[in-house]
């Protein structure tokens, strides 16, 4: 049994999907600290990179102490603004760091383009198919009220709703979102220390 960024129960395949989640995460991992092994970034460049992680984290913490996973469907806090704000922060988060992996001629660049098309043209539409058919069959009503007035990633202006609960601290650490934040904060500063290393020394 697996269970979607939303907290969503998939009974069929579990073992496989959650074999496959947990694949495709030390891939992104890997390809995170191959960049920032041979990157050679600048202080401009991890400033700017730095902008798009911390929006992204700042997403995943929010969503994360609303989220019970398998419970409920989430429509507070930053669920009001999008369906997707795990995907939308680690977007942002994957964004930010191909931005301070800087490789000339701007190869960290292609990297980022490609693994947008990624997203773009195969993960997110599958899985928009996939949870959504899910979160219907559980949801019924609910959830067709909220998938028509809720964008899929990017984040609206105006809050959908009221907001039906806080942000609580529990739903944070149950979510494990903690592990994300540290790993993200160590990456950055790891970029930064590349940054300010000498030209000989971070080639």
């Amino acid at each position: 049994m697996t269970r979607g960024e939303r907290g969503d129960v998939d009974d069929a395949g579990g073992g496989r999907n959650l074999a496959l989640g947990y694949l495709r995460l030390a891939a992104t991992y890997a390809l995170v600290a191959a960049l920032a092994f041979i990157s050679r970034p600048t202080p401009v460049v991890v400033a700017v990179g730095a902008v798009f992680v911390a929006l992204g984290e700042t997403f995943r913490v929010w969503a994360a102490g609303h989220l019970l996973k398998s419970r409920e469907l989430a429509v507070s806090g930053p669920y009001r603004h999008t369906q997707n704000p795990l995907y939308f922060g680690r977007l942002c988060i994957l964004t930010g760091f191909c931005i301070m992996a800087w490789l000339p001629p701007g190869w960290n660049l292609a990297v980022l383009a490609a693994g947008w098309v990624i997203f773009f043209a195969y993960y997110l539409p599958r899985k928009v198919r996939v949870e959504g058919e899910r979160l219907r069959r559980l949801h019924g009503g609910q959830w067709e009220s909220y998938f028509k007035s809720v964008p899929i990633l990017f984040p609206r202006p105006s809050p959908y709703g009221t907001n039906v609960r806080a942000w609580d601290t529990s739903r944070f650490l149950r979510n494990r979102e903690h592990w994300m934040l540290t790993g993200v904060t160590v990456v950055t500063l790891i970029f930064l220390m590349r940054s300010l290393l000498p030209r000989s020394l971070s080639e």
